[in-house]
């Protein structure tokens, strides 16, 4: 047997692979999942955050800041770790896969309020003063006003951000989560053979490059032209 030959036997074994694709189906699915629950759950707690914070209490204000200053320094994996085995210290036991979302939703918002709040205090002063003389309340201008315009300058940084967090879900194979990079590496275990790693690699590829394709198409459709 040839280099070439052994190589192709190592990584692109035909057999290995379709015996074990829909393992790695299964994983793909899972992925899918946990992806669109970080990035729904983590946006959306980022943004009621920073909306909180626009009302200027300040007990509340700091406390949204030391959020967002521990969930951005701590590595998703530690607070995967913290979570998922720490949570039974506390009386409550979840699952590999709650304990991914939660953590890589936690750590998304922190991004996602520090975007936000970047993009409201961007917004001129004169468009909530404007709106204010206009008869709306603050709550009114928040929403109609300085919102719209607030998430349409934040879409490239939230865009990047948010592709880089859900990339992080191959980090659940850590607490037993079955998705893709975890079922290829049971798989390997079986099999004796990497062919499945190289499997989930274009798994991985079938799922995100369509997002960075999106992000990208997201980032020109509405991102902010001076």
């Amino acid at each position: 047997m040839t280099r070439w030959e052994r190589f192709l036997d190592t990584f692109f074994n035909v057999e290995v692979m379709a015996r074990y694709l829909p393992k790695i189906a299964e994983g793909f699915v899972v992925t899918v999942e946990l992806a669109l629950l970080v990035v729904v759950s983590g946006l959306a707690l980022g943004l009621l955050l920073a909306v909180v914070r626009t009302l200027r209490v300040r007990v509340l204000n700091a406390l949204i800041v030391l959020y967002v200053d521990l969930f951005r320094a701590l590595p998703p994996l530690v607070v995967i770790v913290l979570v998922y085995f720490g949570g039974p210290a506390a009386g409550w036991s979840p699952s590999g896969f709650v304990a991914t979302w939660l953590s890589l939703a936690v750590v998304l918002s922190a991004f996602a309020e520090e975007i936000f709040w970047a993009g409201i205090l961007a917004v001129p002063r004169g468009q909530w003063e404007a709106a204010r003389s206009t008869g709306l309340g603050a709550l009114q201008t928040l929403g109609w006003v300085v919102l719209p315009q607030a998430v349409r300058m934040t879409v490239p940084p939230l865009t990047n951000r948010t592709i880089a967090i859900t990339k992080g879900t191959a980090l659940g194979s850590v607490v037993a989560v079955s998705e893709i990079l975890s079922s290829a590496q049971t798989a390997v275990s079986f099999s004796f053979n990497p062919s499945p790693l190289t499997l989930g690699a274009a798994a991985y590829l079938v799922l995100f490059i369509p997002v960075v394709m999106l992000g990208r198409w997201v980032e020109t459709r509405f991102a902010w032209k001076r």
